[in-house]
């Protein structure tokens, strides 16, 4: 069966100033991020692989990992595919005065036409460990699921996190609550001065749909765009999608997973993934060449 990964790097570098940040190295060998994603994603049994981009970063982007990945999965018959998020992308106008992108339900509509097949959906800029993507390609096919984190394996040692907290029933997710500026503290973690269960599962964007999740997208952003209350900032997003479809009466099963989640969130998050890197090679969990 074609297993497809879904790679949203349209909002790569919208968080830094003066290059993007994802795109660096991280470890001796010039990898990124998406290295490790890829590589444990094929290994998983993954087969194709779609990366969503701006025109804008086109041209750094197959220059970092785009042409690499494209030879070695061509090698593994693996195949390779861009789709490219645009604003102006959108039936109607744009309202004016917008600049800000229409989120991740908007982005996976770019690959409209690309995707026939069951698939999972990744953050660029996020490593999810080799468990996750077992969990997926295992699980994928005609249900919706998304891969659950333990909410103290997520945090960020330099600042607030924005992590859905996850509300299930067994194995059920049952709905999301979308939590800013989530912190370490001494005793766990908290937002806006709430302690949270640190180990409660939170969403980390990595989901698992059928092929019929495109319809959804294209019957839903219309509807979106006609009920925002701020043209200017509403995004069409994963996770609100997911919960009123919840509400509908649509099943997504949580797999969970104790892998340990790191990312560039911020500039001071790259010397901390890199030491998780070499400590992952060191185990033996990656070879230093991992193509």
């Amino acid at each position: 069966m074609k297993k497809t990964l879904v790679i949203l790097a349209a909002g790569i570098g919208s968080r830094f100033g003066g290059g993007i940040k994802q795109l660096e190295p991280i470890d001796d060998n010039g990898h990124i991020i998406i290295d490790y994603s890829i590589y444990d994603a094929i290994s998983a049994g993954f087969n194709k692989i779609v990366f969503i981009i701006r025109h804008d970063i086109e041209e750094d982007f197959k220059k970092v990992i785009g042409h690499r990945i494209e030879a070695y999965c061509a090698s593994l018959g693996v195949e390779v595919r861009y789709a490219f998020q645009d604003i102006s992308d959108i039936p109607g106008e744009v309202p004016e005065g917008r600049t800000k992108p229409w989120g991740t339900g908007h982005a996976i509509l770019a690959c409209d036409g690309m995707i026939e097949e069951p698939f999972a959906v990744i953050n660029a800029d996020d490593y999810y460990g080799k468990h996750g993507f077992k969990a997926a390609s295992e699980f994928l096919g005609s249900s919706y699921g998304l891969v659950g984190y333990i909410l103290k394996n997520t945090l960020s040692e330099n600042g607030g996190v924005t992590r859905g907290v996850c509300l299930t029933e067994g194995d059920k997710l049952i709905g999301i609550n979308e939590t800013k500026n989530i912190v370490k503290t001494e005793n766990g973690a908290s937002a806006n001065g709430q302690s949270l269960d640190v180990n409660s599962l939170v969403s980390m964007n990595f989901w698992c749909y059928p092929p019929e999740f495109m319809d959804v997208l294209r019957e839903g952003f219309p509807h979106f765009l006609e009920s925002m209350k701020d043209p200017l900032k509403d995004e069409y997003l994963l996770p609100i999608i997911a919960d009123q479809m919840l509400k509908d009466g649509v099943t997504y099963t949580v797999l969970p997973t104790d892998d340990k989640w790191f990312g560039v969130t911020y500039k001071e998050d790259k010397p901390l993934v890199m030491e998780s890197i070499r400590k992952l090679i060191e185990a033996g969990e990656y070879k230093e060449e991992l193509y």
